[in-house]
């Protein structure tokens, strides 16, 4: 399993981070440790990449995804962070040695820096900002 968080500005781009460790841009978040829950996970890797401590917002997507690339299938969770401001981007402390940036992207500017089953899971994500819900993906597809 892993978590994240999408965190929006008022022009509705979204926040991606950009990985020391591997070519495309990500959503602040990962892995859920051993005997920890989906949203302490989120809180802990905002914690660890961002030195933000915040509440979660809604739970926006969950993702099924299949295995491949040697990584066993799993689940995703991706909760709501709000809006934020220049502000709070200059509040961030990033990582050292993990994150070398992070910034506001449109959806369009994110599928450029990421890998396409994450452009689907934010299209998903921003819907579901929109509409109100929770989004069931397969994928990064909508299926309910």
């Amino acid at each position: 399993m892993a978590a994240g968080v999408l965190w929006r500005d008022s022009a509705g781009r979204v926040l991606l981070v950009e990985p020391s460790y591997k070519p495309n841009w990500e959503l602040p978040g990962g892995a859920v440790e051993e005997d920890e829950a989906p949203w302490a996970t989120a809180r802990r890797e905002v914690a660890e990449e961002l030195g933000w401590e915040r509440p979660l917002g809604r739970l926006l997507v969950v993702d099924y995804v299949r295995a491949q690339d040697s990584r066993p299938e799993g689940v995703i969770f991706l909760f709501d962070g709000g809006l934020i401001t220049d502000a709070d981007l200059a509040s961030m402390v990033l990582a050292d040695n993990e994150i070398l940036s992070a910034r506001f992207l449109s959806l369009d500017q994110a599928r450029a820096r990421v890998k396409p089953l994450l452009a689907d899971r934010l299209a998903a994500a921003l819907n579901a900002v929109e509409g109100g819900g929770t989004v069931i993906c397969e994928q990064g597809r909508p299926i309910a």
